[in-house]
């Protein structure tokens, strides 16, 4: 269905931003948010031309069915209702003819009195009121909770919060290393509280604490929907906040995965949070295609991946803060949409998701940005900054963040032609084949494409806005690409053969069945270890 595109990618993003008035038109505003697209080849002939694509493949029927529940993660049988989590201020939302509601707003009570008494000192420690909070969890229990902790730190007044993941013992060694059992609490994120991972470090941190405190389950809480598994480890049901099977882990942080995230900003500031995605879902299902952030979002990214062919993206924040977001994208994307086979288990017929990477500006300016510029790969860049930071004494270090971010789209649409760069190599007096020589390694090829999300400020309500907006941009090119964006297969494999690995590594079993190369490595590793 791409064919019709690939003839219209050779455009130049020069040339395009000459006709009047592109910037507004290929831009799309919401509620203190721009999303500018203009920087990209895409010509008004290739927009027209997506947007029948998606009306095509049915993307507005496709997402009334994921908002009124019906069961569109079909390998799995299942609804897709995160958005549920963040709908306060909405009506019912049935699921198998049955409200949701009314559930999903008493978990959101009970966090919200939980995070108070641990906040305001009625739930305390063995030592005292809780300083720290610990939460253990992997994949969506723990990408989602640290990225927005990292993001709204300017609002946290609550314990200080760490997140630990990583089954390598240097991860809950390093964090457990100068806390005070006696004034820690420990979440552990699990669904089904089997989580390999997970529950390694959940008794590491059970063990660590029973050392100084008498009844260690006595400061545990669980994100958890398996309530006898969550009793036999001692946590009291109290503690236990439960969520149901139509929310993916990936899309999680809107409920109790979010635990740790209240626990930093409060009940208040999470609900606004909230209160930003719901208004993103709102936009999503109400504006008009042209003007819909979301859909936009997704068929620019659909237009770089399959009409222009390129295989990566980088998401960059100016935003030190919004480190963790590209992190966080990566697994939103690629494990949503990084799949082979189509709805109805047909091999796809073209690629799937682009890998999707990035880093914090302006440190990648430092790094990789080399390659963006002036490497053979073109890389599509998805620029995202505030129009002001939260330290007014430092306003002219925002300043020089902003300019940074401007410019680089700029200089990536402009590039530096020989002619220019002869010039400059003239006026730093070189000349004849030198000056060639010098002059041929400052060209920038320029026609490097890129978007760029503005805001006003990075509050918990753009947080949930950005994040929204993402969701939904991973939904629309799944529906046009033909998948299930809300399964996750591709995890298993690896898990299963672990679970095989263990013994042969131990010794008990010997590992006959496996091949010459694993064999190999776990000789490596048994000569080492024995």
């Amino acid at each position: 269905m791409w064919e019709a595109l690939t003839a219209d990618t050779g455009a130049r993003i020069s040339e395009l931003l000459k006709e009047e008035g592109r910037a507004a038109d290929f831009s799309v505003s919401f509620d203190g948010m721009l999303f500018d697209y203009s920087k990209t080849a895409m010509s008004k002939e290739a927009r027209a031309l997506l947007l029948s694509i998606a009306q095509s493949h049915r993307v507005e029927e496709r997402r009334a069915a994921m908002f009124a529940g019906e069961k569109i993660n079909e390998t799995e049988g299942r609804a897709v209702l995160h958005t549920a989590l963040r709908n306060l201020d909405g009506g019912p939302v049935e699921v198998d003819g049955q409200d949701v509601m009314p559930g999903v707003l008493e978990t959101l009570a009970r966090m919200e009195a939980f995070a108070a008494d641990v906040r305001e000192g009625r739930f305390t420690g063995a030592g005292g009121p809780i300083t720290d909070v610990i939460n253990i969890g992997i994949g969506g229990s723990h990408l989602g909770p640290e990225m927005g902790t990292r993001a709204l730190s300017p609002y946290h007044d609550g314990p200080r919060c760490h997140f630990v993941s990583n089954v390598d013992g240097a991860d809950i060694a390093d964090c457990l290393a100068g806390l005070d059992p006696r004034t820690t609490l420990v979440i552990v994120a699990s669904k089904t509280f089997t989580t390999i991972e997970t529950m390694t470090n959940a008794e590491t941190a059970r063990a660590w604490m029973a050392k100084a405190v008498d009844d260690p389950a006595a400061q545990f809480a669980a994100v958890s929907s398996a309530e006898d598994k969550t009793a036999d480890f001692g946590i009291a049901p109290e503690r236990v906040f439960g969520f149901e099977d139509w929310v993916g882990g990936r899309y999680s942080m809107w409920g109790p995965i979010g635990l740790p995230l209240m626990l930093a900003i409060g009940p208040e500031d999470f609900r606004a949070f909230l209160k930003g995605g719901a208004a993103m879902d709102g936009h999503f299902r109400t504006a008009p295609a042209q003007e819909n952030m979301p859909v936009m979002l997704a068929l620019t990214g659909l237009w770089h991946s399959h009409a222009c062919g390129f295989p990566t993206r980088a998401v960059l924040p100016y935003d030190q803060r919004l480190s963790r977001l590209p992190a966080y994208f990566q697994q939103l994307e690629m494990e949503s949409n990084g799949k082979r086979v189509t709805m109805e288990g047909d091999a796809l017929s073209e690629q799937s998701g682009p890998v999707v990477w990035g880093e914090p500006g302006t440190n990648g300016q430092h790094a990789f940005y080399q390659l963006i510029h002036q490497g053979t790969q073109v890389v599509p860049c998805e620029f995202m900054v505030a129009a002001k930071g939260h330290e007014p004494e430092l306003t002219h270090h925002h300043d020089l963040l902003v300019a940074n971010c401007l410019a680089q789209s700029e200089a990536l649409m402009r590039g530096r032609t020989l002619a220019e760069a002869r010039a400059q190599m003239e006026t730093a007096g070189f000349e004849g084949d030198e000056l060639e020589r010098q002059a041929a390694h400052r060209v920038f090829p320029g026609n490097r494409p890129s978007t760029t999300l503005i805001y006003d400020r990075l509050t918990p309500r753009r947080l949930g806005q950005i994040v929204a907006l993402y969701e939904h941009r991973v939904f629309v090119e799944g529906v046009i690409l033909g998948i299930n964006s809300f399964d996750q297969w591709g995890v298993e494999l690896g898990k299963a053969l672990a679970k095989e690995m263990a013994p042969i590594l131990s010794g008990t079993e010997d590992g006959a069945g496996k091949d010459g190369s694993t064999r190999q490595l776990v000789a490596f590793v048994r000569g080492h270890t024995e």
